[in-house]
């Protein structure tokens, strides 16, 4: 892999009060065809004590970023003559963390549940990640189910915008996003916007991914107040895939997951609202 110059997390924006509310570390591999679904059970025992609920959800569609004269993320359907793979999550007994398993897939999400639920740092996500991806490759051998062949990487980061002061209205969202602007006119036929639901992407360096950003206006679980959800997802595979480089390209893809996010939001939202440290 080349040598990327990717700043140090101390480097990186970081806020005394965060808006982060989920981050999500995956891997996407060639479908194990022999991890079949009552490998699911005995993998489960493995993490049990930590993870003692499991739920089952449907699975992931293989997505993958395609890189050629024209930016296209394609979802491939593959014919089998497998049964379509089932996707379980074994959820932690605090409920903040949840391991996601399928054939071709393994997911570590941190999720914020309760209010006073403190954003961990990148770096113990991370960790939580490798470990558990660590036992799920242990499993894989000891059972000679088969090795991870990497196909794409994932890192995921959601947070979410209360309304307030300075954002009470979507017709306000350019207080808050930097390339955003509801021209609000006496004269205007249309009223303020009900909802927002925007997409873009952008590369990443040397083509070696995309950062996917999505916003969307939502209502908060706990109490149903209006929100805003911000999405960031980074997905590729660096050229190389050695252990060193899957982790070198999780740095990178943090890297531009929170240097995107500080780059879409105002400088004095960050600072009045989410009290920016540097």
């Amino acid at each position: 892999m080349r040598e990327f110059s990717v700043q140090t997390v101390q480097d990186l924006p970081e806020y005394k009060q965060p808006p982060v509310v989920e981050v999500v570390f995956g891997i996407h591999f060639k479908e194990l065809k022999n991890f079949l679904t009552p490998y699911l059970g005995l993998l489960w025992e493995r993490f049990r004590s930590d993870y003692p609920i499991c739920q089952e959800v449907p699975p992931l569609a293989p997505v993958i970023e395609r890189f050629s004269d024209s930016p296209i993320t394609q979802t491939q359907l593959e014919i089998s003559d497998l049964l379509p793979p089932p996707r379980v999550w074994f959820i932690h007994s605090h409920q903040n963390g949840i391991i996601q398993v399928q054939r071709d897939r393994f997911l570590h999400n941190w999720k914020k549940i309760r209010p006073n639920d403190e954003y961990p740092s990148y770096e113990k996500v991370n960790l939580m990640f490798k470990e558990k991806l660590s036992i799920f490759e242990s499993f894989l051998a000891e059972f000679d189910i088969g090795t991870l062949e990497p196909l794409q990487y994932e890192l995921t980061y959601v947070d979410q915008i209360a309304f307030s002061d300075e954002f009470n209205s979507l017709a306000k969202i350019g207080n808050v996003l930097r390339d955003f602007c509801w021209q609000d006119e006496t004269n205007r036929f249309l009223s303020e916007p009900e909802s927002i639901n925007w997409r873009t992407s952008f590369l990443m360096p040397d083509r070696v991914g995309r950062v996917h950003v999505a916003i969307r206006n939502a209502l908060r679980r706990e109490d149903r107040e209006p929100i805003m959800v911000l999405e960031l997802t980074a997905r590729g595979l660096p050229i190389e895939t050695s252990r060193s480089a899957m982790w070198e390209w999780f740095d990178l893809a943090h890297e531009r997951v929170v240097q995107g996010f500080a780059d879409l939001i105002k400088d004095d939202f960050q600072n009045n609202v989410w009290r920016r440290i540097r």
